[in-house]
């Protein structure tokens, strides 16, 4: 996994396997362990805990030489935000889309603000139009109100709710590149349908690598509605097989988790 951030796999690996979120308690020390085994140095993960703590993600305490992590209020809701995506990706959506357009015009002074706005509107399945202009397939007005005022830059945004017009397909096109969409998901089908674990630390690697890559998707499929661009052929296939191997791997996968996670 030496393309992925090992701070952004610190909040996969902790959503998945630290419960119960409000109160889980996690060693520094495990955590450092658990990202080497994914291919990154100790002074790598470190490093990654100290990004993730800046964040406001993870807030640290220390008992003696050790040092341990809880899950701020922030980070519960940006991992309960992201299992809501996760887990319904792929659902059927009945009745007439309504789509979502926000435009922006953050100051160049709040550019935190702006990136952190770009990072979630991804997650919840917009595209960028042009600078400043995002479209999503689905009525996400109460997210992304909610979600501008959070970031204190509601003054600064506006919010559009609406129906496309027919033969939309090659505007969306325009938008999402669909074909790469597709690629994706016929490469997740390929690396996880016959993927083993015969241990319990194979699988906690494979528990985490399944999650890990599926939530891209959540990044990366606007979920159009079939009456203008048809589904990704592997999509169906692809959520079938998360929704059947997460689940299966998770009693020895928190098993190796917890026993890391021991001093």
């Amino acid at each position: 996994m030496s393309e992925t951030a090992p701070q952004d796999l610190v909040l996969s690996i902790l959503g998945a396997h630290a419960r119960p979120r409000e109160t889980a308690v996690v060693w520094s020390g495990g955590l450092v362990a658990l990202l080497e085994g994914f291919g990154f140095s100790a002074g790598a993960g470190r490093v990654a805990l100290t990004r993730v703590v800046n964040a406001g993600l993870l807030d640290r305490t220390r008992e003696g030489r050790l040092v341990h992590y809880t899950l701020t209020d922030r980070a519960r809701h940006v991992l309960a935000e992201g299992d809501a995506r996760i887990f319904s990706l792929g659902e059927p959506r009945p009745g007439p889309a309504t789509w979502t357009v926000l435009w922006h015009a953050i100051p160049e002074d709040r550019r935190d603000a702006r990136a952190r706005l770009v990072r979630r509107l991804r997650f919840l399945g917009f595209g960028q139009v042009h600078d400043g202009a995002w479209l999503a397939a689905h009525d996400r007005s109460a997210q992304v109100t909610a979600l501008c005022a959070d970031l204190g830059v509601a003054r600064h945004t506006g919010v559009l709710v609406g129906a496309p017009v027919p033969d939309f397909a090659g505007f969306a096109r325009r938008v999402w590149d669909l074909d790469a969409i597709a690629e994706r998901y016929a490469a997740f089908v390929a690396a996880f349908a016959d993927a083993r674990a015969d241990t319990d630390a194979d699988a906690f690697h494979l528990r985490v690598r399944l999650v890990h890559a599926f939530r891209q998707f959540a990044l990366l499929d606007p979920e159009l509605p079939a009456d203008i661009v048809a589904p990704p052929p592997d999509r169906a296939a692809a959520v079938r097989l998360f929704h059947e191997r997460y689940p299966a791997l998770e009693i020895p996968a928190r098993r190796h988790f917890d026993g890391v996670m021991t001093p």
